[in-house]
């Protein structure tokens, strides 16, 4: 659960100590006892003792016989992908990288005032509604110089619910919903945040003499910051993908018009078998169509589904979002509630904090439906893991909590960018559901929630391949922006709220990289991560 205030000696910028860190992190697993002694104690049903035996796991004991049986482990499809190959900045054409109904499209004035705003006049207007808020605490979040988290830090992209249908508004980088409250009460509340976002092939150009848009925005300052500072002996740059190749062939044009030289581009899947990425002493090679290998110096990543199944933690390689900033919230949606959780506490007496929905972490599938009984009967089930709308599961009836029963489980476990500059926004676009809300649901039974709910337009298809529901997506232009309901103050909100949960992220990042002596290498916190996220498929796959 996420409270907005935390009391205690804990000051706004202050730190957690990792006693603390353990101390909170017990803290959700304690309200599962209470609940499930106080409403099943009759039945003898206890929960069981998942944190402290699993975190006390070498990676020796994590064999197959240490995972619940009824976990569903998927089947590894064949896949061959082609070679990488180089591009240049001639390889950019705006209607290989932007959908069609983006390229003539016009920015909505108040999305363009918006973009132009600055953050100091952010902050003056936030302030003025907001009189509650520490300005010093929020100048110096947006301020912020995110050290693992670069790109979603910088980049927002925001998720919206307009009153008649369900929409997603993305600042690259975060997904929040506009809610209403039963009083009356509209806000912005992050429902997740993204270390691979996408949203530059949605985005209308706030200059027509910049095709490259948003794309060249953010390889500028965040990622040229880091390549800067790589061994131009270890080889050339790279765009790494496994999906949206519309917009990872956008950056690798931009990236090459930006540096001035010939970027390779290139698929990486988690189940080829023959993949056309390896490591080598942690350094990266890609195999080109003659099958020769070349090093890469830096790596502008855009693989999006368990990446840290092919990325090492410590790669010689600069790799841009590193895989920590995935395990530690941007793809692990479990370390994520603990990171908003923990960053609310350092902000208890700014007046700000991470709005999310209430939310229950490392819930077991069979504890589900009593979760839910407490719950009113509806819920939104997520796998930690998963993004582009997968894994999501929205129940409001009986049937729709026996399909979600019925599909089988990869996971054990549930939950019900920036440069030294700071933060901009880069990017926003929206989504709608594919049917309008109804005002009772008993109105029409044979609408599903989903249909109400679901906004993504990623689709998977059972072969694993990737399509898009483009005709959902609204656009900031003239015409679509004025469906949204917003206005300058709305867009302030989630992109503060963005910033806000990027920080959270990045912080977790760094709690989990600690150095193990004076100027030695970082090194990835194995049992501090076993304390937070308590579920040993995700270690096997880890420490693979």
């Amino acid at each position: 659960m996420f409270p907005a205030k935390r009391a205690g000696s804990l000051t706004p910028g202050g730190s957690i100590s990792k006693s603390e860190l353990s101390s909170m992190a017990g803290s959700i697993a304690s309200k599962l006892d209470q609940y499930l002694e106080g409403s099943n104690g009759a039945n003898g049903l206890h929960r069981q003792d998942r944190g402290s035996s699993d975190s006390t796991l070498t990676s020796d004991s994590l064999s197959s016989s240490n995972v619940a049986n009824d976990i569903y482990l998927e089947p590894k499809p064949k896949k061959s992908t082609p070679d990488g190959h180089q591009v240049t900045n001639e390889h950019f054409e705006p209607e290989k990288h932007f959908y069609p109904r983006v390229l003539n499209a016009q920015i909505h004035p108040m999305v363009g005032y918006f973009f132009s705003l600055g953050n100091e006049r952010i902050i003056a207007r936030y302030m003025h509604l907001n009189p509650q808020t520490n300005e010093d605490v929020l100048r110096k979040c947006l301020n912020y110089f995110p050290k693992h988290f670069q790109w979603a830090g910088k980049y927002l992209v925001f998720a919206l619910l307009v009153d008649i249908v369900q929409c997603s508004l993305l600042v690259i980088g975060s997904d929040l919903f506009n809610v209403t409250t039963a009083s009356g009460h509209r806000q912005m509340i992050i429902v997740e945040t993204n270390s691979c976002p996408s949203g530059q092939k949605s985005m209308p150009l706030l200059s027509e003499s910049d095709e490259h848009g948003g794309y060249r925005l953010v390889l500028e300052s965040a990622f040229k910051d880091m390549i800067d500072n790589a061994d131009k002996a270890l080889g050339g740059l790279a765009v790494v993908y496994d999906k949206n190749v519309m917009e990872a062939s956008g950056y690798a044009a931009s990236l090459a018009e930006v540096m001035k030289e010939k970027i390779w581009l290139v698929e990486y899947y988690e189940y080829d078998q023959d993949p056309p990425v390896k490591w080598i002493d942690r350094v990266m090679y890609i195999r080109d169509e003659k099958k020769e290998w070349h090093s890469v110096r830096a790596c502008f990543r855009y693989v999006t589904q368990k990446p840290w199944n092919r990325f090492p933690l410590y790669t010689k390689t600069i790799v841009m979002n590193q895989t920590v900033a995935c395990l530690a919230g941007g793809r692990n949606k479990m370390m994520a509630a603990k990171a908003y959780e923990f960053f609310n506490a350092e902000l208890a007496e700014s007046g700000l904090h991470v709005r999310v929905p209430e939310t229950i972490n490392n819930v077991t599938k069979n504890e589900i439906p009593l979760w839910l009984d407490g719950m009113g009967g509806h819920a939104v089930v997520k796998v930690p893991y998963s993004n582009a709308g997968q894994g999501v599961y929205t129940i409001t009836n009986k049937q729709e909590l026996q399909e979600f029963m019925d599909t089988p489980q990869h996971y054990d476990k549930m939950m019900v960018a920036g440069n030294k500059d700071g933060f901009r926004p880069i990017c926003i676009y929206a989504r709608r559901a594919r049917k309008p809300l109804i005002r009772h649901l008993e109105d029409d039974p044979a609408i599903t929630s989903w249909e109400m709910l679901g906004t993504n337009l990623s689709v998977k298809s059972p072969s694993g391949e990737w399509s898009t529901e483009a005709a959902r997506l609204l656009l900031m232009d003239r015409k679509d922006f004025n469906q949204l309901g917003l206005g300058v103050d709305d867009m302030i909100d989630a992109y503060i709220q963005t910033v806000l949960s990027v920080i959270a992220i990045d912080k977790m990042c760094q709690r989990l990289m600690v150095a193990t002596g004076e100027g030695e290498e970082l090194r990835f916190d194995m049992e501090l991560f076993k304390a937070l996220n308590p579920d040993s498929v995700l270690w096997q796959e880890v420490l693979q």
